[in-house]
């Protein structure tokens, strides 16, 4: 039986033998960690030639921008209709998409645009001298599988995002941080206050209402719950259906509101921008970064979504080693320095737009690329 990343890897593959005139590529990154997507941008990229069109469908932006020539950019009412603009070149068109606005049809299809962050990768968020959130160095040993991790802190108003690929241990390190494992020595961390979004949420017998009213209290009918979070990912037409009766989207939509909702000092998410598209991984992001600033909690975020990480974390802990075998976490580092640690060894650099200041992936062995890569400044250099 094969996982789902495995799955996606075999159709990508069997697509690409097939061959053909036009090959069309489906959210080919759904399932795939952050080394997968960008072998498989690479593999997409060296399929074009004059013979032959590639059309590819994702929700990854920093892989859209690294495979694409020309964008085109769909909007409108989600199951009720769809319009498409373009072409715009690449860059054109996910500028575009993140001002909210397609000068080619003069629309304004979205009331914000979607705004990274200006300040340097070495500002970090202020420290107000609150106690952080602390864990010892653990091993957990499975059969077949050892995960290390370092003794590690952030402070208060921070997101520690963790990167790394599949089968390394991430998702390991969240359920220890959760309480939910002991490690090697028997250590079982007991932390006051946490709210945890795993991987695969399960269902329950339950409706949507109830589980979002228990988690969230006296919150539920709030500004900041209705406005930041049900009514963003279109949650209010399920509200009488159980949770057990959800598709496997609308069921992460549901357990990542819930973690958001609750009051807690930690919030622990396991990859919650997984089948989200892209307006929706960008709510997500904005209500963890509001978090963060306004009740000063503690964040952890298991991501793929490089782009989606520039835009919500301050820190990075990056898991290196050997996938299925042995897993190891850095400390917890800065931006610059986790994203370096990170795109050295998937051996891409990024720059930053100067519009929209979000990072773009350079085109291998391009003057900029070379120039990063010898000065060995693989993240966060101006365009």
């Amino acid at each position: 039986v094969l996982s789902g990343g495995e799955l996606q890897r075999l159709v990508i593959a069997a697509t690409i033998l097939r061959g053909g005139d036009i090959l069309i590529f489906d959210e080919p990154t759904s399932f795939l960690d952050v080394h997968q997507r960008f072998r498989v941008a690479s593999v997409i990229r060296s399929l074009v030639s004059e013979e032959r069109a590639v059309l590819v469908s994702d929700h990854d932006l920093a892989f859209m921008d690294y495979v694409s020539d020309s964008v085109f950019v769909l909007y409108g009412e989600p199951s009720v209709y769809g319009i498409v603009s373009g072409p715009y070149g690449a860059r054109e068109g996910i500028n575009c998409y993140l001002e909210g606005y397609l000068p080619l049809d003069n629309v304004r299809f979205r009331n914000f645009r979607i705004a990274f962050q200006v300040k340097g990768p070495e500002e970090r968020a202020e420290e107000t001298g609150a106690p952080g959130l602390y864990w010892p160095a653990m091993t957990k040993t499975f059969e077949g599988f050892r995960l290390s991790v370092p003794e590690g802190s952030i402070p208060r108003g921070e997101v520690l995002a963790v990167l790394g690929p599949n089968g390394i241990g991430k998702t390991t390190f969240v359920k220890l941080l959760a309480g939910q494992l002991e490690d090697d020595s028997g250590l079982r961390l007991d932390y006051a206050s946490v709210s945890y979004k795993p991987q695969h949420p399960v269902p329950r017998p339950e409706t949507v209402e109830e589980v979002l009213r228990n988690a969230a209290g006296e919150r539920f009918e709030g500004e900041f719950v209705q406005s930041e979070l049900i009514r963003p990912l279109r949650l209010e037409k399920l509200m009488e259906r159980r949770l057990d009766e959800l598709s496997g989207g609308e069921l992460q939509k549901v357990s990542i509101v819930e973690a958001l909702s609750r009051q807690a000092d930690i919030y622990l998410l396991d990859e919650p921008s997984a089948i989200f598209d892209v307006e929706e991984r960008y709510v997500i992001a904005r209500t963890i970064r509001r978090i963060a600033a306004d009740l000063r909690a503690h964040i952890v975020l298991v991501e793929h979504d490089l782009m989606l990480v520039d835009f919500a974390a301050t820190r990075v802990m990056v898991f290196t080693g050997r996938p299925g075998i042995e897993g190891r976490a850095l400390p917890p580092m800065d931006l610059r320095s986790g994203f370096n640690a990170l795109l050295r060894e998937l051996g891409i650099t990024f720059r930053r737009d100067h519009e929209t200041k979000r990072p773009r992936v350079n085109k291998p062995g391009s003057r900029l690329d070379r120039i990063q890569k010898e000065t060995g400044e693989y993240y966060y250099l101006a365009a």
